[in-house]
Order: structure tokens, then C-alpha cells, then sequence
């Protein structure tokens, strides 16, 4: 690509130490679940209300480095009137987009999904290139109670590579994110089993597609146990299971690991990322959350101005655990409840 040397840049820009990503790319009926859960209704003026509190955080860039939009985001202005895309950049935030189109019933499957997206991809990924978005996000998802088939294994590799290639092609740094639900009762064997082949395939797909690994990012999910399971987890074995599943399966050209929260509480989500990054490690291991990052931020915030400096506040404190979590350092010390409170949602859809 003729983007290569940008696409690098990029990816370091985004992995430097110290930062990671707020993933703040609901759609817009999932962001009204959010709103809904604040007692507020799902219309443009609360979702830019919402955005612009996130966004305009005092400091936010010192934690993060890069924000992943929805599309009417990437459009979208704050509520005084300045672009959102300019607020993220004097922040020192890359601006992200989400480009896949949701997931669909997989024909032939056992009740699995595939994720939509590549047709009218390359003149989409052009034109948030122009609106200033240097990458971009595609979440598919694999089942562990549903097999998973090695049909819908092979599809969701496929799937991201192809997107990988054309993100490149057109200047955005692909995130490439095959999400392995938490869903199911499994322990936390079977779940670093099944990530094993997903991540081999992925791989193998994104190689026969001429992808640069030194121009991607990934978001995978830590290997714990499911959700149901009765054993629960440490940080300790979550850590140790995910790192001998990056160390087998991720080249160190990868510049960047950022994991998804996939519904661990806030606590848990920046406890196993910490724990993950005790130990050297090639990579630059990070985070990219939206729920572990906004729960309790939304929670004080309820939608009144008068919460929006608390709200901010509470952001900054869960973006900066999880900075020092990158760094190996964080503590959990005077977390409040809200934060260790389960965000689980069976068969989360985006």
C-alpha cells in the first residue's frame, strides 16, 4: 500500500505507552440502550450530548490515544458547535470508525453468525479517510456453546482479512477483532483452545491477503472462563492463559494488542490487564473498551449538564486505571462499587 509508512506511524501512535482506546462506537440502537438505561430517549441531541462529554474530558489524550466512532460520529459536531473529529485530535487521539455493517445468520452453520461489511468497503474506507479517521474497527463474533463450526471459524478469518486488506489499502489501520463471546458455561481451558484456531486461521488468511502486520492492530479477548462457567478465574490465570495463547499464536510485528472488556466489570476488565502486562512481553498489550470505560461515567453522568463535570471526572478515573494497567502498575485500590459490578449481556450485539 502507499500508505504503508503512515500505517505504521499510525499503529505506534495509538499503541504508545501509557494509552489505549475508548471504544465509543455503538450503534445508534445500541446507544439508546445505554440512554434508555438513564432514563433517557434515544435521540440525536442525547447521543451528541453523550459523545461530546466523552470526547471533550479535560485531559483524556494524556490516557487515550485513540477513539473509535460510530459514522454519525465521525460527522458529527459537539454540542457548541465543533467538530468531534477536531476536539479528538487537539486531544491527541486518533479518530477510528467502525466499518462493518452488524452480524447475520451464517446459512450452513449451527446457529452462528458471520459479520457484513465488504461491498461498497474501499469507497466507504476513502471517504472517512477524508473526514480524518486513520483506523478502523470490525467486529465479528465466535460462539463457543454453538461449536464453534469450522465453518464459522474460516468465515470470520476471511471476513477480517479481506477488511484488513482494504482498510491498508485505503490508509486506515485495520483493528482486527474476532470477539469470542463470554457466553457459555466452558471452563477456561476450552476457551484458549478454541481462541488457539481462531487466531491460526486469522493469520493465515491475513498472510494470504498480503496484509501488513506492522500496520494492524489487534482486539482479542483475554482467555477466561464463560461466563456460566462455575470456576471463575484470576487475574493470574487469565494472564498466564493469554499470554501463552499471544505468544503462540500473534507475530511480534504486531504493533498492538488492544483487548476488548467483553463485559467484565470495569475492576475486572483493568485487574486482568494489568496482570497481563507484569511480564515483558513483545507487544504493546493495551486496551480497547467502551463498556469498562463508560459505565459509571454514564451512571453519574444521568443525562443532566449539571453531572457533566462528575461524569468526566469518573471517565478519567477508569481511563487512568487502565493506563497504569498498561504500565503493570495499577492497584484497586478505592474503586467504588459501580465499578466491580458485572456488565455481562448474553449475546451482546453492538
Amino acid at each position: 500500500s502507499s500508505y504503508s509508512d503512515d500505517l505504521i506511524k499510525t499503529a505506534k501512535t495509538i499503541a504508545s505507552p501509557g494509552r489505549g482506546i475508548l471504544a465509543m462506537d455503538e450503534s445508534n440502537a445500541t446507544c439508546g440502550k445505554r440512554l434508555a438505561s438513564i432514563g433517557l430517549d434515544n435521540t440525536e441531541a442525547n447521543r451528541q450530548a453523550y459523545r461530546t462529554l466523552l470526547v471533550s474530558a479535560p485531559g483524556l489524550g494524556q490516557y487515550i490515544s485513540g477513539a473509535i466512532l460510530f459514522e454519525e460520529t465521525l460527522y458529527q459536531s459537539t454540542t457548541s458547535g465543533k467538530k468531534i473529529v477536531d476536539v479528538l485530535l487537539e486531544q491527541g487521539i486518533v479518530p477510528g470508525i467502525k466499518v462493518d455493517k452488524g452480524l447475520v445468520p451464517l446459512a450452513g452453520s449451527n446457529n452462528e453468525s458471520w459479520c457484513q461489511g465488504l461491498d461498497g468497503l474501499a469507497s466507504r474506507s476513502a471517504a472517512y479517510y477524508q473526514q480524518g479517521a486513520r483506523f478502523a474497527k470490525w467486529r465479528t463474533v465466535v460462539s463457543i456453546p454453538n461449536g464453534p463450526s469450522g465453518l464459522a471459524v474460516k468465515e470470520a478469518a476471511w471476513g477480517l482479512a479481506r477488511y484488513a486488506a482494504i482498510s491498508q489499502e485505503n490508509g486506515l489501520v485495520p483493528i482486527v477483532e474476532p470477539e469470542i463471546l463470554l457466553d457459555g458455561d466452558h471452563g477456561i481451558e476450552r476457551t484458549f483452545e478454541v481462541a488457539q484456531k481462531v487466531w491460526a486461521e486469522v493469520f493465515f488468511y491475513l498472510a494470504e491477503n498480503n496484509v501488513l502486520f506492522e500496520g494492524i492492530l489487534l482486539k482479542p479477548s483475554m482467555v477466561t472462563p464463560g461466563a456460566e462457567s462455575k470456576d471463575k478465574a484470576t487475574p493470574q490465570q487469565v494472564a498466564d492463559y493469554t499470554l501463552k495463547l499471544l505468544k503462540r499464536r500473534i507475530p511480534p510485528a504486531v504493533p498492538g494488542i488492544m483487548f476488548l472488556s467483553g463485559g467484565q466489570s470495569e475492576v475486572e476488565a483493568t485487574l486482568n490487564l494489568n496482570a497481563i502486562n507484569q511480564a515483558p512481553n513483545p507487544w504493546h498489550v493495551s486496551f480497547s473498551y467502551a463498556r469498562a470505560l463508560q459505565n459509571t461515567c454514564l451512571k453519574t453522568w444521568g443525562g443532566r449538564a449539571e453531572n457533566v463535570e462528575a461524569a468526566q471526572e469518573v471517565l478519567l478515573v477508569r481511563a487512568r486505571a487502565n493506563s497504569l494497567a498498561q504500565l503493570g502498575k495499577y492497584t484497586a485500590e478505592g474503586e467504588s462499587e459501580e465499578a466491580k459490578k458485572e456488565l455481562f449481556v448474553k449475546g451482546y450485539s453492538y
